[in-house]
């Protein structure tokens, strides 16, 4: 009897695998996409698409932005993936190849082919995936799925996605193109995007600190640097002039 993995499983492989201490700013980050990503790879009515994993690295890579040390970022990708059974190149490959093909339609040239209208070589596979996604009645939506879809927009059409009339109507399409509860996916889209706004902010607030910051290391420095050479012996000294 199989039995089904539980969060902490998850959490207890990601941990294995990614040794290093979180910065604790993205620790929630972080755990909040692991236990999503998890209670989604235990749903039997979950199946993995191009459209979702450009979701999971998109939402990744906003919500981790600024993350320090930088070159643990990939690590802590690849321990996310493998924590729920999935291959973090995959990921990585369908959601370049699915947002590079993106940049190259129109966003009703997108419409058209997500909804199988339209055929373009070379993309079958991904297009055969999100066919399947379609059809399938019983296709588990998802706030990474979500933020697919509007990633794909974004990157077809930047000043799209900024108008709000245009996006509404555009997620509309695709909502029925693929069947996804519309409602759903406009309130998640709209609690992304203010996520994303706040992280934006927060980013700035942390790169004026650490200016600030480092000017006060430096001045510091200076100081210091300033007292030592004051107090050096070799320091030339003011001498009174002979008969003064």
């Amino acid at each position: 009897m199989n039995t089904v993995r539980t969060v902490s499983d998850t959490k207890r492989s990601f941990y294995s695998t990614h040794t290093r201490p979180i910065n604790t700013i993205y620790r929630r980050v972080v755990e909040e996409l692991m236990v999503e990503m998890h209670l989604l790879s235990v749903n039997a009515d979950f199946s993995y698409n191009p459209i979702y994993a450009l979701g999971v690295v998109t939402a990744f890579e906003r919500f981790m932005q600024g993350y320090q040390p930088e070159r643990d970022k990939d690590s802590i990708f690849k321990a996310l993936c493998q924590a729920v059974g999935s291959d973090p190149a995959r990921y990585r490959q369908d959601a370049e190849r699915l947002g590079t093909f993106a940049k190259s339609l129109s966003p009703q040239e997108l419409i058209q082919w997500l909804s199988g209208t339209s055929h373009v070589d070379g993309y079958g596979d991904l297009q055969e995936q999100i066919k399947a996604l379609a059809n399938n009645p019983n296709s588990k939506y998802s706030r990474l799925l979500a933020i697919g879809v509007f990633s794909l927009l974004e990157l077809s059409n930047p000043e799209l996605v900024k108008d709000e009339k245009q996006r509404v109507e555009a997620l509309k399409e695709i909502a029925t193109t693929l069947h996804l509860p519309e409602d759903k996916l406009n309130k998640d889209l709209e609690l992304y995007r203010g996520n994303v706004e706040k992280m934006n902010q927060a980013l700035i607030v942390m790169a004026d600190m650490l200016a600030a910051e480092r000017k006060k290391r430096e001045k510091r420095a200076a100081e210091q640097n300033a007292t030592v050479v004051a107090q050096s012996p070799d320091t030339p000294q003011d001498t009174a002039s002979p008969g003064s």
